[in-house]
């Protein structure tokens, strides 16, 4: 790692908030003109849901990942500078990583060139984890309690969020691609500025504001790309897009993106504190950050684990009966009180064995608080109900058993049975395992690389394997 009497400002290249969503082959030749001595950025999020996780999978479809990474190595291939990418194949697993290193050797193969691959893993087996707690080294997060073996054996997979340091690594061996596993989004950004020698402030802010690409400038979509100089008193970032602009307002205001203080973020080995930071309109398109401060803590690492032990049926109506749209709540209920009565009626399912929901879209299906009373009442209503329960067959016999009720419930007894809308025909449908978060918790570690495992990929000798 270069020292701060070393160091000289540094141009990183941020081309995309996620890869896979999209690159514009005309800001890469932009951000090449612009000398940059890094292109890095985040390839995944927990935004879409445990399952990525669990089933070692990405959100994105492998031709769109291809195409990003398509045009990013052969601008790799013709300036000679290193691309690090975080959080590889959406969730950061092994499955996930691997899934992406085989798409940049296919892409390597196709471009006729051999970068020196690092592939850094931060997936963690039960066995480690147990121990970990076992040695205190676990606290956790709220709203969760504390960590328990129950819930680790639980996890299909389990990953360490890493910090910047495995980055570090991959680029003192000399790599050309770094392909990283489960990290903090500002810190694959913000890895290699820190490796420089730039102040860690400026580094991890930079890394937080383009960590979306241009979501923070006037594109406000992470399709765009952002160019970031880090220098000895703060940083510049500017979009890529000619028509886009970063003012004050849309760089100040992403420090509230995903983060619950709006002045200090949390990361690996330290806090970010932009208190007293100061931003400034340097151009039309450019904003300057200074003043903010880097605070030092004992690292720590983020632990993210899925399961997928429960299991669901859905089924779906439409509804237009102005009975049941004068009062959607006294409807709700009454339907979710039938349901659970008929499950325990109609099957061998026993209280705990399952869950059952109704949810309104149109009224509140979205977060299941019942509106103020002066809502006014909906047009029309679409009810899913959600059945939850241990097993997929006690899923589907309890929505079988419940079907009847769920399409000709009338709000009240002794009105006309009703006949909602069906959405599809067969009614009910089959979603398969549940997947959800288990852990929000952090470790707390000696070494940054402790929970680190880093590989480089021969690609001459993948080649040859091939060819023979």
């Amino acid at each position: 790692m270069t020292t701060s009497s070393d160091f000289s400002p540094v141009k990183i290249y941020v081309p995309v908030g996620s890869l896979g969503v999209g690159i514009f082959p005309e800001e890469v030749e932009i951000a090449l003109s612009r000398g940059p001595h890094a292109m890095a950025m985040d390839a995944g999020s927990t935004d879409s849901g445990a399952a990525y996780l669990a089933k070692g999978v990405s959100k994105n479809n492998r031709r769109a990942v291809k195409a990003d990474l398509e045009l990013l190595m052969a601008a790799q291939k013709k300036a000679s500078i290193p691309i690090l990418i975080g959080t590889s194949g959406q969730a950061g697993g092994d499955l996930n990583v691997n899934w992406t290193r085989d798409i940049v050797l296919e892409v390597a193969e196709e471009l006729g060139y051999a970068p020196k691959i690092a592939v850094l893993y931060s997936e963690q087996s039960p066995q480690i984890v147990k121990k970990k707690l076992a040695e205190g080294k676990i606290s956790n997060l709220p709203p969760l309690g504390d960590l328990t073996e129950e819930t680790i054996d639980k996890c299909l997979h389990i990953v360490a969020l890493m910090g910047p340091e495995p980055y570090f690594a991959a680029l003192e061996a000399g790599a050309d691609i770094i392909i990283g596993g489960r990290t903090s989004d500002p810190a694959v950004i913000g890895a290699f500025g820190l490796w420089k020698g730039a102040p860690p402030a400026a580094c991890w802010h930079a890394g937080k504001v383009s960590e979306c690409g241009g979501q923070s400038t006037s594109m406000t979509t992470g399709q765009r790309g952002v160019f970031i100089e880090i220098h000895e008193d703060g940083f510049d970032i500017e979009p890529l897009a000619p028509e886009a602009k970063a003012t004050v307002h849309s760089i100040s205001g992403h420090l509230l993106y995903e983060n619950k203080d709006p002045w200090r973020l949390t990361e690996p080995g330290g806090v970010l504190d932009s208190t007293n930071s100061k931003y400034e309109q340097l151009t039309d398109t450019k904003v300057r950050v200074t003043g903010t401060r880097w605070e030092p803590k004992p690292y720590t690492m983020k632990l993210e684990g899925a399961s997928g032990s429960l299991f669901q049926t859905i089924m779906i109506i439409g509804i237009t009966d102005p009975n049941v749209l004068a009062e959607p709540q006294v409807f709700h209920d009454r339907m979710v009180s039938v349901l659970n009565a008929r499950a325990l009626s109609a099957t061998d399912a026993e209280e705990g064995d399952f869950h059952i929901s109704v949810r309104m879209y149109g009224w509140n299906g979205v977060n299941g608080v019942p509106p103020p009373p002066d809502t006014p009442r909906p047009r029309e209503i679409g009810a899913m109900c959600v059945i939850t329960a241990k097993s997929q067959e006690m899923a589907s016999e309890i929505a079988k058993a419940c079907n009847p009720y769920f399409f000709h419930m009338p709000i009240r007894d002794g009105l006309e049975l009703p006949s909602y809308g069906l959405a599809f025909t067969p009614a009910d449908i089959d979603r398969g395992p549940v997947y959800q978060f288990e852990l929000n918790h952090v470790v707390s570690v000696d070494d940054p690389m402790e929970l680190v495992r880093m590989e480089f990929v021969d690609v001459a000798a993948v080649r040859e394997n091939v060819d023979a």
